[in-house]
């Protein structure tokens, strides 16, 4: 692969291109049914607990049922699963019934690809570079899960936790110290706020999910980063709050997720912190 590189430098952000709309592809599964499998597990947990039977279900889960269309149930064919070229081809409907099928599926492979080319122009195609395209690609299944359910799941946050923690031993470039600080203080900043204010209103703020996720963040990227991250979220939580409230898209008052933010404030965070840190200590000493 190194020679390669050498005499095609460009054929890296091409393999991370097709590496992330296969990523994106696999992506619209899990954001569409790890919900699902959640909420079928707590409803097992709870007959168990209160001693109830409940009918036996199908198999559901990542790879069972296959693809199929969810309005006429007709499995997918390989061919029309090609990500974003079968969405063209068949002109986003579904082969057989017709039915319109969500841009969102084809702009969540683009994103993917485009975020996996990005990173490895940035950052390299090294361990790193692949290691922040996993990072970031985890952010959008989040972010999308968080919009759709007001959920961050336990299986994404806490082995996206571990791999930073593990990550900052090995390869990244925080040290392990600043991890676990990242990680500690990050968890503890959010858990503060959500009983500061469940104590001052009676009502929760946030979910414990958000915790874990800037947890993970701090462990990823080290408590330097944990400042910015949590003045982007908020500021880029207050424009889409405003927009939302500006096209009355919700009412004052209503619960917003807060996940996508902090996704959103952790990608900036990567790529954009030095020169923010940079810019704002410019300023802040002249």
């Amino acid at each position: 692969m190194a020679e390669i590189l050498i005499v095609w430098p460009w054929f890296g952000c091409l393999f991370a291109l097709f590496i992330g709309l296969c990523f994106g592809s696999f992506g619209n599964v899990v954001i569409a049914r790890l919900p699902k499998m959640m909420q079928a597990q707590w409803q097992r947990d709870c007959a168990e607990l209160t001693n109830k039977n409940i009918s036996e279900q199908p198999v559901y889960n990542l790879s069972q049922p296959a693809s199929h269309c969810p309005r006429c149930k007709t499995p997918i064919r390989w061919y029309d699963n090609v990500p974003v070229l079968s969405y063209l081809l068949l002109r986003g409907k579904c082969r057989a019934c017709k039915v319109g099928i969500s841009i969102r599926y084809p702009l969540v492979e683009l994103v993917c690809a485009f975020l996996a080319a990005i990173t490895i122009y940035h950052f390299g195609f090294n361990t790193l570079g692949w290691s922040y395209v996993v990072l970031l690609y985890l952010l959008v299944l989040l972010t999308l899960i968080d919009v759709d359910h007001m959920l961050l799941p336990d299986q994404i946050t806490l082995p996206l936790l571990w791999l930073g923690l593990i990550g900052s031993i090995f390869w990244l470039p925080v040290t392990p110290t600043d991890a676990i600080i990242g990680a500690a203080v990050g968890y503890l900043f959010l858990w503060s706020l959500f009983w500061l204010f469940k104590l001052a209103t009676g009502k929760e703020g946030m979910g414990y999910g958000d915790f874990k996720l800037l947890a993970a963040l701090g462990a990823w990227l080290g408590w330097q980063h944990l400042p910015l991250i949590i003045l982007l979220s908020s500021v880029v939580g207050a424009c889409f709050g405003i927009l939302q409230l500006v096209a009355k898209n919700s009412r004052f008052g209503q619960p917003m997720p807060f996940g996508p933010y902090l996704a959103i404030a952790g990608g900036i965070s990567l790529y954009f912190a030095d020169v923010i840190y940079a810019w704002y200590w410019s300023i802040a000493i002249s």
